[in-house]
């Protein structure tokens, strides 16, 4: 697929098939975020990836929908942000590295014929304790990973562009 068509057909998927994903499509939805742009270059994510069934059950302490860690896989993007860019008026790029950076590898997944949910609803301090992350870094999100075991053809509502478009000034 061109990236139009991905982005067109994405869809937050919340039922995967019991089917393991193969390593070289993990590999490029994990390549695409270690690929993405970041504030200054900083690049200070990491992903954690879940693919252990007890690790992911312990998953549901942090956010407690099934669908969620019965996926085969689950992705957590984290942020240091101590490495992380300040712009000069002390605004933090953090939180927009690890969601560009997750936003990239769902693209791919979505090329990949894999779906995910974006995840933000979450208990930062669950997930922190049930997978050993370090007091300094944080989470920005999560999706579950898996082949798609329904059908979304309806595009939720957005708005319309000149609801949301400014040419020149606002």
């Amino acid at each position: 697929m061109d990236v139009n068509e991905v982005i067109r057909v994405r869809r937050s998927i919340r039922k995967y098939k019991v089917k393991r994903i193969e390593e070289e499509k993990l590999f490029r939805v994990l390549e695409a975020g270690r690929l993405s742009p970041s504030a200054v270059n900083k690049q200070p994510w990491h992903f954690i990836v879940i693919m252990d069934p007890e690790i992911r059950r312990k998953m549901k302490e942090a956010y407690g929908r099934s669908w969620f860690y019965e996926a085969p896989v689950i992705i957590v993007v984290c942020v240091d942000p101590n490495i992380a860019w300040v712009r000069g008026d002390g605004e933090k790029f953090w939180k927009v590295d690890g969601a560009i950076a997750m936003q990239s590898m769902i693209l791919q997944a979505t090329d990949e014929d894999l779906g995910t949910c974006w995840i933000g609803a979450f208990h930062e301090a669950a997930v922190k304790k049930i997978l050993k992350i370090p007091p300094h870094i944080r989470v920005v999100a999560m999706t579950p990973l898996g082949y798609p075991d329904e059908v979304k053809e309806k595009v939720t509502k957005r708005k319309k562009m000149e609801e949301i478009l400014h040419k020149n000034k606002w």
